[in-house]
């Protein structure tokens, strides 16, 4: 064997080798893309509030958490999983809340949080300056349970009961008070780059379309909670996804 011909077997065998360590160690980016998609998550979702969140008067899965946590089920991959807790009950003010808060605190882990409060503060008559002081309070610790992360929280207005048969005799003054409460969240959560989401005006049709109003003649029905679930809906999918 000459020179050329032992030059031209150890070119061929080292290209030989070359080729099967390429082999052995590539990695399909494609294939290794879909496996990261089918990764399945464990959404743990958190609604605090009052009646409004509790859902008084229509069935458990009709009140506008459960409703949500179901819409977004719909919109990701069966494999994954929700799950929801709700820190509410029918009467509750803000510093109710926060006494509950307080008493049985949720974990800090929740990849969404949704806070409505404030009408009993209104019904009760409590001063103005206590919803402004424990709204903010409320807003932190809904933070604090959204991973420490305020782009994880849903602050969502107050119903309007004045346009209810319960409310409708002193509707004028019930919506001048409400509409100063929702002013007060929506500013401070524009200020502070927190999502706020309107759904006030959905209740002031409620003396028009009565399927609006649930039962006991006050509080949203199962088609007004799902009108809020629509509004909801977009911007938790957004927060979900990110």
């Amino acid at each position: 064997m000459n020179f050329k011909q032992l030059l031209g077997l150890l070119l061929s065998l080292f290209f030989v080798l070359n080729c099967a360590n390429n082999a052995e160690t590539y990695v399909d980016p494609i294939q290794e893309e879909v496996e990261e998609e089918v990764q399945p998550n464990n959404f743990k979702l958190l609604s605090l509030g009052d009646s409004y969140t509790i859902g008084a008067s229509v069935c458990e899965t009709c009140r506008f958490p459960e409703q949500l946590k179901d819409s977004l089920r719909n919109r990701f991959d069966e494999s994954n999983n929700f799950s929801l807790q709700i820190v509410a009950t029918s009467g509750w003010t803000t510093t109710n809340l926060i006494s509950a808060l307080n008493s049985n605190t949720p974990t800090n882990d929740h990849d969404l949080v949704t806070l409505l409060i404030g009408v009993n503060n209104q019904f009760q008559g409590k001063p103005f300056e206590l919803y402004e002081t424990e709204f903010v309070i409320l807003v932190n610790k809904a933070i604090t349970y959204a991973k420490g992360d305020k782009s994880r929280i849903i602050v969502v207005s107050i119903p309007d009961y004045g346009f209810t048969p319960f409310g409708q005799n002193n509707q004028t003054t019930i919506t001048a008070e409400l509409d100063n409460y929702n002013a007060y969240a929506q500013n401070y959560c524009e200020a502070n780059n927190i999502s706020y989401v309107y759904i006030t005006d959905i209740t002031q049709q409620g003396l028009e379309n009565p399927n609006l109003v649930a039962s006991d003649g006050l509080h949203p029905s199962e088609l007004a909670y799902s009108k809020f679930v629509e509004r909801i809906l977009p911007k938790a999918l957004q927060i979900l996804q990110q």
